[in-house]
């Protein structure tokens, strides 16, 4: 495992620099080794925009939050990203991430590391950060028998993170859990490159591209995926079939994953918060029918316990499962005794 050499202040609560980059926002936060958001700040990722176009706002709201840490008397000890993939992880290169077309080939953690010199900067993919966010923080919390858990990102793309048998899954190039790659049916919205892919039945833009399909003459291509998720909450009866539609297809491929995997829960992200049964409901009676009856009944399927603070938390995993830097979060904090495992240190 690599070692950092932590540079900066020897006073006060050491603190991580959390980024969680979307395609749609990118969110700067400053957290604690308990998973604790001090500090947060939000802005647009203008995602079909140039690397080097966007890449020195978000730098700046960066520095903004260190200037913020140092005049509160804290140090950030770490940078911290969750990013969606492809991407090559302990390298920090993203590859061709399909919601970030302007981020393709982008070299990230040299990047941040250049701007923000003796800062270690670490990067994990978003549905892995996010599955460790809930297995330590989230619906893990306190659960010694959970050592079997799927998180879903299910927002402005889809893919997932998988820690079986208490171990975050990578796989060989990287990209175990990209599930928005998986084509669920011959036809349908484009996504991920494919028509009927997952992406493009449980993403942002998937549902809105399922709506306009359905009902041309209501929705385009150009609807906001937050109005129509507006009206999905609201019970607009047009928008629930879509939800509907969009469950059921979701369902075929939790029902792959229950039968594969044989998780203990399976828990969702952003959309899966805002939406809760209006999709899931479609997609369990799915389950019902397509998975190994053992294998459902021994999986639950929830919404995200982290909420709305799933991004924010996610973004401080790849720092928080890093041994040399939660050692040094703990020294500061004065919390020795409240470090997090990871998911590795679980089984042992």
């Amino acid at each position: 495992m690599e070692q950092y050499l932590i540079q900066g202040a020897q006073f006060g609560l050491r603190t991580v620099l959390g980024l969680d980059i979307g395609g749609t926002k990118t969110a700067c936060v400053e957290g604690t080794v308990e998973g604790e958001i001090l500090e947060r700040v939000e802005i647009p990722t203008l995602a079909t925009q140039p690397f080097s176009d966007t890449f020195p706002r978000i730098a700046e709201q960066a520095r903004a939050l260190i200037r913020t840490a140092e005049q509160a008397g804290r140090t950030i000890s770490a940078i911290s990203v969750s990013v969606g993939g492809p991407l090559r992880i302990d390298e920090g290169i993203l590859i061709d991430p399909p919601h970030l077309p302007g981020w393709h080939h982008v070299p990230l953690r040299l990047r941040l590391r250049e701007q923000f010199p003796g800062l270690p900067v670490l990067i994990e993919h978003d549905g892995n950060a996010g599955a460790l966010a809930e297995f330590h923080f989230g619906v893990g919390k306190g659960r010694s028998d959970l050592k079997h858990l799927l998180f879903l990102t299910f927002g402005t793309g889809v893919g997932a993170g998988f820690i079986l048998n208490g171990q975050i899954l990578r796989g060989a190039s990287d990209t175990a859990g990209e599930i928005g790659h998986w084509r669920l049916a011959e036809d349908g919205p484009l996504g991920f490159g494919k028509r009927g892919s997952w992406e493009s039945f449980g993403s942002g833009a998937g549902l809105v591209e399922l709506a306009t399909q359905m009902f041309p003459a209501r929705w385009t291509s150009e609807t906001p995926i937050r109005q129509l998720v507006e009206e999905m909450a609201a019970n607009d009866p047009e928008a629930l079939r879509v939800a509907e539609a969009a469950g059921k297809w979701i369902g075929r491929g939790l029902a792959l994953l229950i039968d594969g995997l044989n998780p203990q829960v399976i828990v969702f992200g952003s959309l899966g918060v805002a939406l809760g049964e209006r999709v899931l409901g479609p997609a369990r009676k799915v389950i019902a029918d397509e998975a190994l009856p053992q294998a459902a009944a021994a999986c639950e399927l929830l919404p995200s316990v982290l909420g709305k603070r799933i991004g924010d938390v996610a973004a401080l995993m790849a720092a928080l499962t890093n041994h040399s830097i939660r050692n040094v979060l703990g020294e500061g904090s004065g919390k020795t005794g409240a470090m997090i495992p990871t998911a590795r240190d679980r089984t042992s």
